[in-house]
């Protein structure tokens, strides 16, 4: 997927704009906070916050620990029967996936939600090498037939309306007019099971690899995981390493937090554990293809390792009044809200996503509702610090300069402060450039007739009592 984060504040621009999608967005995004807080604090603040806090010691210990727990999962795995391959980047990822389609002969290929397939762009190269793909995720699925991109990490298709639905099925797989959602969801249900029963190979992601019992763990609700993976001789499940976690007990955890901060759910619908092949149903082959794409350079930055520990649960975004505001297509990127401020710039680049640091008013809900405590707001602030540091963003430090000799100038203030004012009476609420983002969706407030210095200068004069 291309990285357009640079365009942040022209996407904004364009979903602020459009009522549908802030609809959609603040609606999904305000049902999820509340039945995140019913899910984690229906037993009491007391339960629900030690649960978040063995949560955070899970993944902190297997974050300590990642690089003897790789290769103690590589171990695991290989002696369940698992074939396990290492890609350094997206493109290695790509190649190792289509030389296991060619060795077993796949042509069609189901695949159930992953955002490490986003961010590898694996679909685009498996249609570019003339393979059928098809998302059974019912939100990807949605996505793929509209030609667009998950906006939420959880919920693809948050942006989109029960009317848009509609209009896309009946334009893209020739649904006739169905009024509910239910009947909706069966008609492509049936379609999908076609999909299901003729592909050759299947493709996942995985929520977690247990390193002690050489395990691969997918939660979801809709139980296309278990058909991608059960009907098919062969299952490629790629994954980001720092996935992996240490014990059972920890995945027990674990398990518990991701549909509470998530979905609101105490258990998603479909828990698997995946143990190795099975000749007598289900996979025969089973790969894992462990993907850095730049983890270990985040790794091994310590004011940033800590961002690996995310479980991708999406509460951060429900949380984050940027993302409610501007959805997650904004971010230009795969990842959204503010674990994808901060993932995106460490992952393609300072420079290539530099408005994102900023996309934040740090009011610290998203560290509030992490469910394994991670401190976005810090590393925010340490990534703005970078693009400082760095010069990266020159036209902010010029603005910031011109603004500290302002203030360093009584002569220079005050100019600027009449000539702000005289502005204000000839400009109104249509201001130019880049305050003009903030006039086209709000008022500017209006300024003080004077000045506390001019007020301050009469008073002296006797002319203010």
């Amino acid at each position: 997927m291309k990285v357009e984060s640079q365009n942040f504040i022209a996407l904004a621009d364009i979903a602020l704009a459009d009522s549908q999608v802030q609809q959609a967005v603040r609606k999904g995004t305000t049902n999820a906070f509340n039945n995140r807080i019913k899910a984690i604090y229906g037993n009491g603040q007391e339960h629900g916050e030690k649960l978040r806090q063995q949560a955070a010691e899970a993944k902190r210990r297997a974050l300590r620990n990642l690089p003897d727990l790789l290769e103690q999962a590589e171990q695991t795995l290989t002696e369940n029967g698992f074939t396990v391959l290492w890609a350094e980047d997206a493109e290695e990822a790509r190649q190792h996936v289509l030389r296991i389609a060619r060795e077993h002969e796949g042509k069609r290929i189901t695949k159930s939600k992953s955002m490490v397939t986003e961010e590898i762009a694996l679909n685009d190269a498996l249609i570019a090498a003339g393979l059928d793909v098809v998302e059974t995720d019912l939100g990807e699925y949605i996505l793929q037939i509209n030609d667009e991109h998950p906006s939420h990490i959880i919920a693809p298709v948050i942006h989109k309306t029960k009317e848009d639905v509609r209009r896309i099925f009946q334009e893209k797989i020739d649904m006739p007019y169905i009024e509910e959602s239910q009947d909706m969801v069966a008609f492509v249900r049936k379609k999908l099971r076609e999909d299901f029963l003729s592909a050759d190979m299947g493709i996942t992601g995985a929520n977690f690899i247990i390193a002690e019992t050489g395990s691969l763990a997918l939660v979801m609700n809709e139980g296309n995981g278990r058909m991608v993976t059960n009907l098919r001789r062969v299952h490629v499940a790629v994954v980001g390493i720092e996935k992996v976690i240490a014990t059972l007990e920890d995945y027990g955890t674990l398990t518990q937090i991701l549909p509470r901060s998530g979905t609101g759910q105490a258990m998603t619908v479909y828990t698997n554990i995946v143990n190795g092949p099975c000749h007598d149903g289900g996979p025969e082959h089973l790969y894992v293809i462990f993907l850095d794409n730049g983890r270990s350079r985040i790794y091994a930055n310590e004011k940033y390792a800590e961002a690996l520990a995310c479980i991708r649960c999406g509460a951060c975004l429900n949380a984050c009044p940027v993302y409610r505001s501007v959805g997650g297509h904004s971010y230009g990127w795969v990842y959204g809200g503010p674990i994808g401020a901060v993932l995106t710039p460490l992952y393609t680049g300072l420079e290539n996503a530099k408005p994102l640091p900023h996309a934040s008013s740090l009011c610290g809900s998203c560290k509030q509702v992490c469910p394994v405590d991670i401190d976005l707001p810090r590393m925010l602030l340490d990534l703005r610090y970078d693009l400082v540091k760095e010069k990266v963003d020159n036209k902010w430090q010029l603005g910031l300069r011109g603004w500290a000799m302002g203030m360093q100038s009584p002569l220079l203030y005050g100019v600027g402060a009449k000539a702000a004012r005289m502005g204000m009476k000839i400009m109104g609420d249509n201001l130019p450039s880049v305050l003009g983002n903030w006039t086209d969706y709000r008022d500017f407030p209006d300024f003080a007739p004077k000045s506390f210095h001019e007020m301050w200068q009469d008073r002296q004069k006797g002319k203010l009592q």
